[in-house]
């Protein structure tokens, strides 16, 4: 692949869902495309330091690229308001946490003559100061050319991952669906360092901190919109009452 610097397009892409995500994306894509966003609470102070452009649903939902950075929960409404203004070829893209239930919803309410990719940065506004080269992401192919999606990310130094919704979901039940479990228990607890604070200790926190200012959408999404994390939450749950039991 060339390492030719990329041209900027004058193509937009749309952003649906203004948030700390949708602003995350815009900051790394405004390079190399217009950036067009809508939010039902836009945050205009911060659109103009990422040089986006607010727009009405409509005129996003009409860009070439269309990125769907809404909560799990949203995704069915959001997805039957945008099916009437995609343009024909158009590429629409989710960013959601979960997979399964996402990529159902879009296959069964978008329009035949656009392209689908779902995908999950493994990645937010924390983890992402440094820069997006090394990142992961997991790209679930749908309709459409993926590679394109693909050679985009791995352009701007992402670690590119092709699986499917299901192969998605089952690995990040584990992976997510017990980091956010743990961080949230011991957020909880409040704990501190102390004099006696170990590496260890200090590690365990900083992965703590990556995930405790996420919104709350997206920890339901990742411990209750998943399919498959009910049954390692249960697994948790279980070992951890044997060590109840035996008074550790």
């Amino acid at each position: 692949m060339s390492d030719a610097p990329m041209r900027r397009s004058d193509r937009p892409v749309g952003i649906i869902g203004f948030g700390a995500f949708g602003q995350l994306m815009a900051e790394h894509l405004r390079v190399y495309f217009p950036i067009l966003a809508h939010d039902i609470a836009p945050d205009a102070a911060r659109a103009e330091a990422l040089g986006t452009r607010l727009v009405s649903f409509e005129t996003a939902a009409a860009c070439p690229v269309v990125i769907l950075a809404v909560p799990v929960s949203e995704m069915r409404g959001v997805a039957s308001r945008l099916a009437p203004h995609l343009v024909p070829g158009a590429l629409v893209l989710d960013v959601g946490s979960v997979k399964v239930e996402p990529a159902a919803v879009m296959l069964e309410t978008l329009p035949d003559h656009v392209e689908i990719v779902a995908t999950h940065p493994l990645f937010g506004p924390v983890s992402a100061r440094s820069g997006l080269r090394g990142a992961r992401i997991a790209i679930c192919p749908l309709r459409g050319r993926r590679f394109r999606v693909a050679a985009f990310c791995r352009r701007l130094g992402l670690d590119v991952i092709l699986t499917t919704p299901e192969q998605h979901d089952r690995d990040a039940a584990e992976v997510q669906g017990l980091t956010h479990l743990v961080a949230s228990l011991l957020t909880r607890m409040d704990l501190h360092p102390t004099r006696l604070t170990t590496r260890s200790f200090e590690l365990m926190m900083s992965a703590v901190d990556m995930v405790r200012n996420d919104a709350p959408e997206v920890r339901h999404a990742i411990l209750a919109s998943n399919p498959y994390a009910g049954d390692v939450l249960r697994r948790f749950k279980s070992l951890t009452s044997m060590l109840d039991d035996r008074g550790l």
